[in-house]
């Protein structure tokens, strides 16, 4: 997709980019959609636990199909439609058999374009099979951890796996944040890299855009009081020679704060790290 750029007629207007959307614009298959109510970063006791979101235009969701577990019957893309609720697009499957599924669309997919499931699926872009079926090097996205349980990795716009090695029962895969894992081989993944590549190079233009996203403003917390945070209180710009840290205390430089998983940290081979 092309990135769109305006002329600055306006401040909000001076930065502002979109990308011009090249899919089929219709209204969602109602099928397939379910209401999606907005919980405003509240917990079931209506108490903040994710703060700084609130707002937004309403969503409708639509149902995708992360496990790809119709195994056998050919489908034909009907349409590549726009989801508010991830930053891939999404492809309108019509089955053979009649019915119909939205699976997240790979990059280099059109309208028309034939797709399948099954170990004996041919190696195109947009086909799931499982790992073991899989050339190494290949490149695939909506990656299963476990079998069965649909698609956990690498699902947001642009992203692709690539197939490192097949050993035994596991198959390596290097991931986008450049971890290295493995994967058991009966695991199902799907061909190509997504699409919606030039997501990354938007710019909202204007804070307005942001709340349309449901994103409230972050507040620093050297312009709160002492009590709202550690950075707070004091003349002028000052965090009280504090090392960084949350309202609750907890370190935000170089402190690691992921659990200990016993059934996850041995399958890693190498942890991602920023590029």
């Amino acid at each position: 997709m092309a990135v769109k750029k305006y002329n600055p007629t306006s401040p909000g207007m001076r930065e502002r980019s979109t990308l011009v959307f090249e899919g089929t614009s219709k209204r969602p298959e109602k099928s397939l959609t379910a209401p999606m109510k907005r919980k405003g970063g509240r917990n079931n006791n209506g108490r903040v636990t994710v703060r700084w979101i609130g707002g937004g235009h309403k969503r409708i969701y639509r149902i995708i199909d992360f496990k790809r577990d119709k195994r056998g019957i050919p489908a034909k893309i009907a349409a590549i439609e726009y989801d508010p609720n991830r930053s891939t697009n999404i492809a309108l499957l019509n089955y053979a058999d009649g019915e119909k599924r939205y699976i997240l669309a790979p990059n280099g997919v059109s309208v028309g374009d034939a797709i399948n499931s099954g170990a004996d699926s041919d190696i195109s872009t947009g086909n799931a099979l499982p790992l073991s079926s899989i050339p190494v090097g290949t490149h695939i996205h909506n990656i299963e951890m476990k079998e069965g349980k649909g698609g956990q990795l690498v699902r947001s716009a642009g992203g692709f796996a690539q197939l490192m090695a097949k050993e035994g029962t596991y198959a390596t895969i290097k991931l986008p944040s450049n971890e290295v894992r493995l994967i058991p081989q009966k695991c199902y993944a799907t061909i190509g890299q997504l699409g919606n590549i030039e997501h990354e190079n938007i710019n909202l233009g204007k804070a307005g855009r942001s709340r349309w996203l449901g994103r409230l403003p972050s507040v620093r917390g050297v312009v709160m009081n002492p009590v709202d945070h550690p950075h707070g209180g004091g003349e002028g710009k000052s965090k009280g020679g504090n090392h960084p840290q949350s309202p609750w205390g907890v370190l935000a430089k170089g402190f690691k704060t992921r659990k200990k998983r016993k059934d996850s940290d041995k399958y890693i081979i190498r942890r991602g790290r920023r590029k």
